[in-house]
């Protein structure tokens, strides 16, 4: 299957890296390589963070992990359930407190998904797609994966090799095909102080 390219109406030049991520549903449950997991991993591990604290967890799961699979695709929400296909998949925490100190990071979910989007622009180079979902079952997560009460869930991501749009629903295969789309800088960005 080849990488799934989505033309990218820019405003202006900016790195290919930016240009060729974009969230596919199309996936195939292709095995992806340990090798290529652990870069993955280190992309994100390279994200800036507020003190270094570096407050992001993954926990993830491939295809040939049984009940932690199971576990995985049991946060899934009916709208979302495309994604049991991908070979990998993986929930973020943030750590709500600083390790140094103890008071709130309220940074801490910016910082885990600067992390994330790390890991998403890693993946175009290694042949890999990526999706990040809001729709999974936030409040069973931590204790369905472990996690202790100082974590707040983050976001759901669904990673592996491109698969072939055709076998998606038709529902989601228009979703597929639907253009790029983002705001004007003039909506989002503003010189010295806010204005409606």
């Amino acid at each position: 299957m080849d990488y799934p390219r989505k033309p990218t109406p820019l405003a202006f030049s900016i790195l290919d890296a930016f240009r060729e991520r974009w969230s596919p549903l199309a996936f195939s449950d292709r095995p992806v390589e340990d090798e290529k997991i652990r870069i993955l991993f280190e992309a994100a591990r390279w994200a800036p963070s507020s003190f270094n604290e570096q407050p992001w967890r993954y926990v993830y799961a491939t295809k040939t992990d049984g009940e932690a699979r199971e576990r995985l695709e049991s946060l899934l929400l009916p709208g979302n359930a495309w994604a049991k296909n991908t070979f990998l998949l993986a929930v973020t925490f943030a750590k709500k407190t600083f390790t140094y100190n103890g008071k709130e990071n309220r940074h801490a979910l910016h910082d885990t998904g600067a992390a994330s989007a790390y890991l998403a622009l890693q993946c175009p180079s290694l042949g890999l797609i990526a999706h990040q979902m809001a729709g999974f079952k936030v409040d069973e997560a931590n204790v369905l994966l472990g996690m202790s009460d100082d974590f707040v869930p983050g976001s759901m991501i669904a990673i592996g090799y491109p698969g072939d749009p055709k076998d998606l629903d038709p529902q989601l295969l228009e979703r597929e095909k639907a253009p790029r789309e983002r705001k004007p800088q003039k909506e989002f960005v503003f010189r010295g102080k806010f204005t409606s």
